[in-house]
């Protein structure tokens, strides 16, 4: 049995390479003059974020410096086993080496995770396009597909609201989701996702053309200031439409909350108290404000606009194609996957690391 490691090496290579580009000791030194500096802990969000980020670099390090010892240690046990002729120990080396592979790749993910707010957890919107019962359907295949791969990742999530279609599907859903570096993880994900196929709603089984647009937004934390007047905001109440028990449908529990300057809404159900969900509603829209000026800055510097699209033609970052043929395909960075079934059962990691790589 033979190990290819001139394979592996190159991969290794490749990663190793990820760590020079980051400058992570240049980017550790630098924080730790920032650290030491005069004044420095008088300012505790600036401490809590620097300290925050020196652990991240730290991490990121350490875990590069132990793979590049067993690597080292790996090769001495290959050589041995190789002369011994033992190939119970080659097997164990290549499987060992396929561990390692894997760790490499999160090291070079997380590489590009150490933005100021990719640690943060998340709120995810989802909307059906217009076309009825067919986007409101894929809007809920869409949610599904995300629900799949949190499990997968054993992130936590809990359903803040939901309209459900007339017939079928969703027509929107806001999840809040909590797990390490989701933001950075999953702010790739907003945009408009496009699927073809044949629809089962259809009597002639004609192909059909259903969008859904995903927004991903930063759960920002307590010490955040986000400054909100309250005269800019119309709050309003209704009935619950979404599960919950008899209590939550038969009062006006749910509470809308619209940021007038911005056009921001939000929206929450799913507590049986008013007070509750409003509590929850304005974490939601301090959160979507803070969003909103991150995403203003960007197109400051960009030079472009920074606002969600419209849902249809033209504004697509995916297309999930069923019939004629299969493929799901990014048109960002042209990522593409045949498996359409396994794409959408949560697998999408591909999809992910490419987002992150290429932002």
């Amino acid at each position: 049995m033979k190990i290819d490691w001139s394979k592996r090496k190159k991969l290794w290579i490749i990663s190793g390479g990820i760590f020079d580009k980051n400058n992570i000791n240049l980017k550790l030194q630098e924080l730790e003059k920032i650290l030491l500096s005069k004044n420095f802990w008088k300012d505790k969000s600036k401490v809590k974020k620097t300290v925050k980020e020196k652990k991240i670099y730290e991490d990121i390090l350490n875990s590069f410096k132990s793979s590049t010892n067993e690597i080292k240690n790996l090769r001495d046990l290959y050589n041995l086993a190789l002369e011994e002729k033992n190939d119970e120990i080659l097997k164990d080396c290549d499987d060992k080496i396929e561990q390692l592979l894997k760790q490499i790749k999160k090291n070079e993910i997380n590489c590009f995770l150490s933005g100021e707010n990719d640690d943060f957890n998340i709120y995810l919107e989802i909307h059906a396009g217009a076309g009825g019962t067919e986007s409101q359907d894929w809007a809920d295949m869409l949610r599904r597909m995300y629900l799949k791969w949190f499990d997968k990742k054993k992130f936590k999530y809990e359903i803040i609201s939901e309209h459900k279609g007339e017939e079928a599907g969703i027509k929107s859903s806001t999840l809040k989701v909590n797990g390490d570096y989701l933001y950075g993880l999953m702010r790739g994900e907003s945009g408009v996702h496009r699927l073809v196929r044949i629809s089962p709603f259809d009597s002639g089984a004609r192909r059909h053309t259903s969008f859904a647009s995903v927004w991903v937004y930063p759960a920002v934390e307590d010490d955040i200031n986000v400054k909100i007047d309250e005269k800019d905001l119309r709050i309003d109440t209704y009935r619950s439409s979404g599960a919950g028990g008899q209590h939550v449908n038969t009062t006006d529990s749910a509470v809308r909350i619209t940021h007038l300057p911005t056009k921001v809404v939000v929206q929450c159900q799913n507590e049986r108290s008013q007070h509750k969900n409003k509590e929850t509603c304005f974490k939601m829209l301090k959160a979507r404000l803070y969003e909103y000026e991150i995403q203003k800055r960007e197109a400051e510097n960009q030079k472009q606009l920074s606002s969600k699209t419209d849902i249809g033609w033209g504004h697509q970052i995916r297309s999930y194609i069923l019939q004629p043929y299969q493929l799901v395909k990014d048109l960002r960075n042209k990522v593409e996957n045949t498996n359409p079934s396994d794409v959408l059962n949560g697998n999408i990691d591909q999809f992910i690391e490419a987002g992150i790589i290429n932002k």
